[in-house]
This record gives structure tokens, sequence and C-alpha cells, in this order.
């Protein structure tokens, strides 16, 4: 999986590998018990600095998604625990998306087509 950074973006670098690991998981692109880089590894490959990177796996980590350890270094959980439920956070998120479709007339009916893509 190719980890791609929008330096221009408002959403900070750390959030940014955090989404683009979940979505990696969530897509079949990152497998169950599959090694993620060291922390070293990929801030050099990226170009940032490496406290960034173990900010994002820091993140990772409390939210379940990835397990560490100091000898086999970060890897995608077996199993994650399904909450079935969309965090607050997000539901604002998704509202705010929502919000500037419908003003820029975008119709339902593709953003439905569009949930219903990336849920697959």
């Amino acid at each position: 999986m190719i980890i791609r950074i929008d330096e221009l973006s408002d959403v900070p670098i750390y959030q940014q590998i955090r989404n683009q690991i979940v979505m990696g998981i969530s897509g079949g692109e990152l497998a169950a018990g599959e090694q993620l880089p060291t922390v070293r590894a990929l801030a050099v490959e990226m170009g940032i600095n490496t406290m960034t990177v173990s900010k994002a796996y820091q993140l990772l980590k409390t939210e379940g998604y990835i397990m560490t350890d100091r000898k086999n270094g970060a890897r995608v959980r077996t199993t994650i625990d399904k909450q079935a439920s969309i965090p607050d956070t997000n539901k604002t998120e998704l509202r705010r998306i929502v919000s500037e479709a419908r003003i820029s007339g975008v119709p339902k009916e593709e953003i439905v087509k569009l949930v219903d893509e990336y849920y697959k």
C-alpha cells in the first residue's frame, strides 16, 4: 500500500496517514496480521518526522486497528472490534460532506451511490 500525503491539506499529516491505513484495512489492501513499515522507515520514505508517524501509529493502536510491540513492530490486528455505530466525530464529518454536496446541487442519489460503492 502506498501512502500519499497532501502537504497543502488542512488535515494534519498524522491524520492523513491514519486515514489511509484505515481505508487500506477496509479495502483489503492491508490484510489482518500484515506488517506495517517501521516508524523510521515510513518517515524516511515520506520525508517526514518520525514523531508524526509515531503519532499516527499510536492513534491507530488506541482505536484498535493495529497492534504494536518492540519485537515485531506494528501489524494490522487480526480481529478488530465491531462497534456497529458511527462515532460522533465521523457523523459530524459526514454531515459536513452532505451539506456541501446539497449546496452544490449534488443529488441525494449520487451520494447514496458513492456510499454503496465505498462500502463494498
